[in-house]
């Protein structure tokens, strides 16, 4: 099936990534994508720039480099706390483009009209084209079509507010409200965003045309928004609302499509980590999909795998974010607060070390392009199964353990140090 013909919906982070992982796999790919229709900018940690390297997105790395120090308000504290890299989406997008166009891969532009994955396989778009294909990933972010059976945090909505200031030193900076959060940023040639996240049930927004004035209003009762913008704080601004809900799929994988990125589980803007979740589920889906279609015998242990990493990863994420509000208990007082430092659950984001609850286990793992399942140690804050150590495969070193042998027995030379350490963070004496 190297020839197949993978159609991917949707052209950012995870829909590039997954296009580049394909390509190198063989695969025959086409991307299809519309423009984003409004100018954004966002936040990124290096982590971020580190999975745009490992997903080879060099050009998109490339726009990754305005350092900008953060200042947080929050829970009455005010702190200057490590840099993040922030992003022109517009920008970011286009070489996202550029970086698809180098590796080969067939790019179309147009909006989705209708996909119909049945036995027809097209994917309709508004110009009346129709594409037809062996495989489909649908990467096309929020605006994907929702699946049966997701799990949805409190609705959250945004509104983003964007404005031209004079040329400055590129900042950014968040801050606790007492009914939700504001994230604002300046870029060195004096663009401005502005944005702030309110809970979509109790927020008494109005009308769409007086949205501008409302936010403006808001953006005068901040200090913190005068001391970053200046006399510009307050000028005209084009206002964009956008939800922010916290979503996770249904169901992730079937036979001959897919889901990534934030159309399979889209997270809280507050834990920062968006396009890292895309990243990191797009980054495990090459191997995935190629499992399925070279491999079909191991159909159902692929989509598990999918599957059970982006619960993981959801569930993970959903607790960062959680935390986060958590943490602000001074001016946090109404329903957004109650709403999201309760959920998605109370379960910590580590659970505790405990070497009693280490087993072993099969579980899926990637090798060699292909799903497979082998032995993997199994602990309580790794319940997907830890396969190796920088090598050193750890189901025969746990299973010796708890033989009785010695470590030395197990392990030699200088690796012995490495596993020693991972031993005594699972509560090994």
């Amino acid at each position: 099936m190297a020839d197949a013909r993978i159609l991917i919906l949707g052209a950012g982070p995870a829909g590039a990534a997954t296009a580049l992982g394909l390509r190198r796999l063989g695969y025959a790919v086409t991307l299809v994508s519309d423009w984003r229709r409004f100018a954004a900018v966002e936040g990124v940690s290096q982590r971020v720039l580190d999975g745009l390297r490992h997903g080879g997105l060099g050009g998109a790395l490339a726009q990754a480099t305005t350092a900008a120090m953060r200042e947080v308000h929050w829970n009455g504290d005010r702190l200057r706390l490590n840099e993040e890299f922030l992003i022109d989406r517009q920008r970011f997008d286009q070489a996202l483009r550029d970086d698809l166009r180098r590796a080969g891969i067939e790019l179309i532009e147009g909006r989705v009209r209708e996909v119909r994955w049945d036995a027809a396989r097209q994917v309709q778009l508004d110009d009346d084209r129709v594409l037809t294909g062996d495989f489909l990933v649908e990467a096309r972010g929020r605006q994907a079509p929702l699946s049966e059976g997701r799990l949805r945090g409190p609705e959250t909505v945004s509104l983003l507010n964007l404005w031209q200031g004079p040329p400055g030193t590129p900042a950014s900076a968040v801050e606790s409200l007492a009914d939700g959060w504001a994230w604002m940023a300046r870029l060195a040639d004096g663009r401005c965003y502005w944005q702030v996240t309110l809970d979509a049930a109790s927020a008494e927004l109005p009308g769409k045309a007086r949205l501008a004035d409302y936010c403006a209003a808001r953006r005068r009762d901040s200090s913190l928004v005068a001391a970053m913008f200046g006399e510009q704080a307050f000028a005209p601004a084009q206002v964009y609302a956008r939800s922010s809900t916290a979503i996770l799929a249904g169901v992730c994988a079937g036979q001959d499509w897919l889901r990534v990125g934030d159309a399979v589980m889209a997270v809280d803007p507050l834990s920062g980590n968006g396009i890292f979740q895309s990243l990191s589920s797009a980054l495990q889906a090459p191997v995935v999909i190629n499992t399925l279609l070279r491999r079909p015998d191991r159909a159902a242990l692929a989509q598990r795998f999918h599957q059970t990493r982006i619960e993981q990863l959801f569930l993970r994420f959903a607790r960062i974010g959680r935390d986060f509000y958590a943490q602000e208990q001074v001016r946090a007082t109404g329903t957004f607060w109650a709403a999201r430092r309760a959920w998605p659950d109370a379960l910590p984001i580590h659970a505790p070390a405990d070497w009693q609850a280490v087993t072993v286990e099969r579980r899926p793992v990637l090798r060699d392009g292909f799903v497979e399942e082998v032995e993997v140690v199994v602990t309580p804050d790794q319940p997907l199964g830890v396969w190796h150590l920088q090598g050193i495969e750890l189901a025969p070193v746990v299973r010796g353990l708890q033989a009785g042998q010695a470590l030395e027995q197990l392990v030699g030379g200088e690796d012995q140090v490495m596993v020693r350490r991972w031993l005594r963070e699972q509560g090994h004496a």
